[in-house]
């Protein structure tokens, strides 16, 4: 089974292609767990904090920076109608490089953990997971170590 339908998109040109190869080799890895069809699509864009201050804007209300954001496009559909030959298409994550290199160095580990992280945690968005409160934060970070985990980034 060959997931790699990950679009990964570098708007910054500061991401070395291993560390996309990376963040997509994670993301195939949260698919399988996840269950998700083989032929499905998810694209991840590397920005800016003021692309995506402006996103976090006009989609949230919220006029600031953040380090990622999920764009699922099924959201609130039952039933989606599928054309045969076509990917399931599960969203668009949005990921702030600067962001991930500021709670880096907060968190005391790599910038390598940090975007394998946001870019899962995105995923699991896209899926319906959330935390709003502290059951569902905990079965939704719990999860996300579990994936990334078995690419040997664990949290220090």
């Amino acid at each position: 089974m060959d997931y790699k339908q990950t679009g990964l998109i570098d708007e910054t040109g500061k991401l070395h292609e291993d560390m996309l190869n990376l963040v997509a080799d994670v993301l195939d890895t949260a698919m399988k767990m996840e269950g998700i069809k083989e032929n499905s699509e998810l694209s991840v864009t590397f920005v800016n904090n003021e692309q995506i201050q402006e996103l976090n804007r006009d989609y949230r209300g919220k006029d600031e920076p953040t380090d990622v954001l999920s764009f699922a496009l099924n959201e609130g559909e039952d039933d989606e109608v599928a054309v045969e030959g076509m990917p399931d298409l599960l969203g668009d994550i949005v990921i702030s490089v600067p962001r991930a290199e500021q709670q880096a160095e907060e968190y005391g580990h790599d910038i390598k953990r940090e975007l394998c992280f946001l870019a899962v945690h995105g995923f699991l968005h896209l899926l319906g997971y959330d935390h709003g409160d502290e059951a569902q934060e905990k079965s939704m970070f719990s999860r996300q170590e579990e994936i990334l985990e078995k690419h040997g980034l664990k949290k220090r």
